[in-house]
């Protein structure tokens, strides 16, 4: 079979497998709840029906109302204004976290599954100890050392720790492919070591790697919550998910929990939208 040939033959199976995944039940949902996010995330200020920090002091811890359908905090801020601007937060943190950690996963999964050997073996040895420590213990080091947090190190922070995960999830795949005849073609062709793993190789581990970025998302959205509670994320005040919960949830035992059901409902609603996107895939794959 000619490479034009087999790319094709690709393109085709393609080209099947994303047809359904667009009757795929599961997959349409995930994909219906994460995109309203998405949307809130990208206009968010224009749907939002306050500004997020503008204070009420006549609606002090009000209960969800016509005027405000989230009701308000304990500041007197409109709940679901605060809801719609954070999504932006998060989403953005969580996607850039998880690109970061795929990349970073996927060149060195890449690298050790085609050159195998000592390298692979000390490099997984690495990633098997970075894996073995909780992300919360890493991010309330880093956050101790510099003496701040900020989104920047949250997403630095995130994405190296899901690095390993990655890596042994694309190299596995990788130690498949390196053994089939296009990457004996290619070698005989003396095509670059680059050109192999990227251009070769990397197409054909893509939709591991996909389902393996989907997977991770869903961790990060958790991730960067969890980081925003604890006090380890973003500056306290911010409009984003996690750090609502952690400034209001001490009101549920005065019978408020308004502020903190809402934006919990929305952490687990990305979350399990990304889930279902991701068992979608895996099925569609069959991976």
């Amino acid at each position: 079979m000619t490479d034009e040939s087999s790319k094709q033959a690709q393109q085709t199976v393609l080209s099947e497998r994303l047809a359904v995944l667009r009757k795929n039940k599961a997959f349409i949902v995930g994909a219906a709840i994460l995109g309203f996010w998405v949307f809130s995330a990208i206009f968010g200020k224009l749907i939002a029906r306050y500004d997020q920090d503008f204070m009420d002091y006549e609606y002090i811890n009000s209960a969800p109302s016509g005027k405000y359908w989230f009701g308000t905090d304990s500041n007197g801020r409109d709940v679901y204004s605060r809801v719609i601007v954070g999504s932006r937060i998060i989403i953005v943190i969580s996607f850039l976290a998880t690109l970061l950690g795929a990349f970073l996963g996927a060149s060195l999964g890449l690298a050790a599954g085609y050159l195998k050997g000592k390298f692979d073996m000390v490099l997984m040895r690495i990633l098997e100890a970075i894996s073995a420590i909780p992300v919360i213990i890493i991010a309330l080091l880093a956050v101790a050392a510099i003496g701040r947090s900020s989104s920047i190190i949250t997403i630095l922070i995130i994405g190296f720790i899901f690095m390993p995960n990655v890596a042994r999830t694309v190299r596995a795949a990788v130690l498949g492919e390196s053994e089939l005849e296009y990457v004996a073609a290619a070698k005989l062709r003396t095509e670059k070591t680059a050109h192999i793993l990227f251009r070769e190789v990397l197409p054909n581990v893509l939709p591991t790697l996909i389902v393996e970025f989907t997977v991770r998302l869903g961790y990060a959205i958790f991730a960067v919550a969890t980081l925003s509670f604890l006090g380890a994320g973003l500056e306290a005040g911010s409009p984003d998910w996690g750090t609502q919960v952690a400034d209001t949830w001490s009101l549920i035992f005065t019978n408020v929990w308004w502020p903190t059901l809402f934006p919990s409902l929305a952490i687990a609603s990305v979350a399990v939208s990304i889930n279902l996107i991701s068992d979608a895939l895996l099925e569609v794959f069959e991976l």
